[in-house]
């Protein structure tokens, strides 16, 4: 292992951690790749031994702990990347002392602390600095200024303050400068009294999006090659003297992206010198106060992808040259503003057009038909997620170019909340026209863009029906039509889009029931989704359809243990009581009476009671002197009747023992007897008796009735 040179381990399953004695028999190691190995614990000391490494690559492990302070015994590294980690504490200030060789130390993506060290000046051979993402704080040191030939400087995400260094705008060969999301003010100094012998600057990206940065103007003239340009979320203009955008970008002619959105101060009228800017993609001026019109030179534009002039003070005619000369456009924002007149024609040009916002304008006229032009909306789903453009981007001593792919981001109204929208922008298809006066009923044709994820056509004076084949629709994820004038039917195929995640149909004149599905998806909205529509009926709202039967109430416990589950106290009246009541009565002294007043049937009738009794009485004792002989081991005997009408069966006794047959004969003299008294019951009593039985029955149920 002494004569190792090259050890290449990057994207493997490696795990654990790096032990300490690692490399102390690799003295001739040079280059040394850990990237992406799964590797933990801290880094040991035992790497700043290695003397002759000059790549270092520890990038993408899960590495903690503290820089090793054996790192600034690397004199000849070149190359270090300790990005993508858990890495804490400080970055140590010996560490640019000794390693003046160094051309690319990457940092990024840790949990870095305390401030930049001033070290850092003496890594002039330094060509990329990235300390992005991690928690550094304190000013920018002036001694990065000495790095003459920096061409990438990163430090996005951190909490650096104070002014930018002077010293940091004369690196000529600077390329790429990102400072986003800190807390950085001040200007940008006036470059043109410096003595810096810089006449060419070669800065082609600059990112200071939300800082405090109060001005930068007119010295941005400076960097002609200037490609992408981002200022939005800063103070720029002043607070306490709001300040117009200086005509001054016929020298930036590079440009293709401009973010200047939400600094709030600008005003004035828009510049015409952007018509200018013929290679511009992505124009972000939304937000401020900008107050005129659209600038006709605007039209030269033709590359423009994305254009947002939202949330300002413009006024006048949307400009009919938007459909004719920007025919590229993914996304037009115009809302909040003072646009009027009708919605042009021509731009049903637009077939790329996937986010149209001209909401809360004053545009009036007819909802045009020509909406079910828009190509790119015709179209379910995406090839790709996002909104992206190519930037090219000139390659160092060489004549090639190389085309760096820049991700569009835009705040988009989603579902009534401002959203911002990166990586899934292209995914987002949206119409919204809300809060306008538009008139007239919606054209069918709207039902053709059957790639739309949103739409709100919401506070408009808007009539007619909602188109029948609006179910075509089946992406639709958000639909807003509230307060319009609207009348008619919900269309069925709207409750069969199960996407939908917000609906608004308040505040109309719709009629009738809400439809059904079998997911009932109408009905789980909150019934203000369809309030302020006095004709409609049915789930989520209270007012039931006319035959729709109310579900019956629920149960108590004490009501559960009735028959049927039913409460006999509330279903039953009093009615019910007296006339069951009446009826039991009229029976029983219906039958009571016909035995009091009518002498043959009273005979009749209790001479069968006492038959009866005599019936029982004889086969009661037939059956105990039956048991009764079994027990005594005697033959059975059998008594047989002739029939019921004669009772004249003869009676057969077996032999028995002399000391039984008294008893026996006593016992058989009494049966007889009363069979002989069942004899008496004749058939014109017993016609009699089953006469007043059926009389007594009909009497009964006349009165029950």
């Amino acid at each position: 292992m002494v004569s190792l040179q090259h050890l290449d381990l990057s994207y493997t399953r490696l795990e654990g951690s790096i032990p300490e004695t690692f490399g102390n028999n690799m003295t001739s190691l040079s280059y040394l790749d850990l990237s992406v190995s799964y590797l933990t614990g801290s880094i040991p000391n035992s790497l700043g031994s290695m003397t002759l490494l000059t790549h270092l690559n520890l990038c993408d492990n899960d590495f903690t702990g503290s820089i090793p302070e054996s790192f600034s015994n690397l004199e000849t590294l070149t190359y270090l990347d300790l990005s993508r980690n858990k890495l804490n504490g400080s970055i140590p200030k010996s560490f640019g002392e000794k390693m003046s060789v160094l051309a690319v130390l990457d940092l990024s993506d840790n949990t870095l602390r305390g401030s930049i060290p001033e070290s850092f000046g003496y890594m002039v051979k330094l060509t990329y600095l990235s300390l992005e993402q991690n928690l550094l704080e304190g000013r920018i040191p002036e001694a990065l200024g000495n790095m003459s030939i920096l061409e990438h400087l990163d430090l996005t995400n951190n909490t650096l303050e104070g002014e930018i260094p002077k010293s940091i705008w004369n690196i000529c060969t600077l390329r790429e400068l990102r400072m986003p999301s800190n807390i950085l003010s001040g200007v940008l100094p006036d470059l043109s009294l410096t003595s810096s012998s810089c006449t060419n600057h070669s800065l082609q990206t600059l990112d200071l999006h939300d800082n405090l940065i109060v001005e930068l103007f007119p010295y941005l003239s400076l960097f002609s090659s200037l490609k992408y340009l981002d200022l939005s979320s800063n103070q720029i203009g002043g607070s306490v003297h709001p300040r117009t955008l200086p005509n001054c970008w016929s020298s930036l002619d590079s440009l293709a992206v401009l973010n200047l959105a939400h600094n709030y101060n600008l005003s004035g009228k828009l510049p015409t010198s952007i018509g200018s800017l013929l290679y511009i993609q992505a124009l972000h001026l939304g937000n401020n106060n900008f107050t005129g019109g659209v600038p006709s030179s605007w039209k030269n534009c033709s590359r423009l992808v994305a254009f947002d002039v939202g949330e300002n003070n413009l006024l006048g005619p949307i400009p009919s040259w938007i459909g004719e000369s920007l025919t590229k456009l993914a996304i037009l924002v115009l809302r909040s503003n003072h646009f009027n007149g009708s919605i042009p024609s021509n731009i049903c040009h637009l077939q790329s057009l996937q986010l149209l916002d001209l909401s809360m304008n004053n545009i009036s006229g007819n909802l045009p038909t020509f909406v079910g032009n828009f190509t790119e909306m015709s179209k379910v789903g995406s090839i790709h997620a996002t909104i992206s453009y190519l930037i090219s981007v000139p390659v160092p001593a060489s004549s090639s170019t190389l085309f760096i792919r820049k991700e569009e981001k835009i705040e988009v109204v989603w579902k009534g909340v401002m959203s911002e929208f990166g990586r899934t922008l292209g995914l987002v298809k949206s119409i919204d026209l809300s809060c306008n006066m538009l008139n007239g009923e919606i054209p069918s044709e709207i039902t053709l863009l059957i790639g739309l994820v949103s739409l709100n056509l919401s506070r408009n004076n808007l009539s007619g029906q909602i188109p029948a084949r609006i179910g075509d629709m089946s992406p639709l994820n958000a639909l807003d039509l509230s307060n319009n004038h609207l009348l008619g039917r919900i269309p069925q195929g709207l409750a069969l889009i199960d996407g939908m995640g917000v609906l608004n149909l308040s505040n109309n004149n719709l009629v009738s029931e809400i439809p059904t599905s079998n997911t009932g998806k109408l009905q789980s909205f909150d019934a203000s989704a369809y309030m302020g529509n006095p004709g409609l009926c049915g789930d989520p709202l209270s007012n039931k359809c006319p035959g729709e039967e109310p579900p019956p109430p629920p149960r108590s416990t004490e009501e559960a243990g009735n028959i049927n589950g039913e409460d006999t106290d509330k279903f039953i009246g009093h009615g019910f009581y007296a006339s069951m009541g009446i009826g039991y009565a009229a029976g029983f002294w219906g039958l009571l009476g016909m035995l009091i007043f009518n002498r043959s049937w009273r005979v009749a009738y209790f001479r069968l009671l006492k038959d009866l009794e005599d019936r029982i009485y004889v086969l009661a004792a037939l059956y105990k002197a039956k048991f009764l002989r079994t027990l005594r081991g005697f033959e059975l005997v059998r008594l047989s009747f002739d029939s019921l009408n004669s009772l004249s069966s003869a009676y057969l006794v077996s032999l028995q023992s002399p000391f039984s047959r008294r008893q026996d004969q006593k016992e058989y003299d009494s049966t007889n007897h009363r069979m002989q008294n069942w004899k008496k019951f004749t058939k014109k009593e017993w016609n009699d008796f089953t006469q007043g039985i059926l009389l007594s029955a009909i009497f009964f149920l006349v009165f029950k009735m």
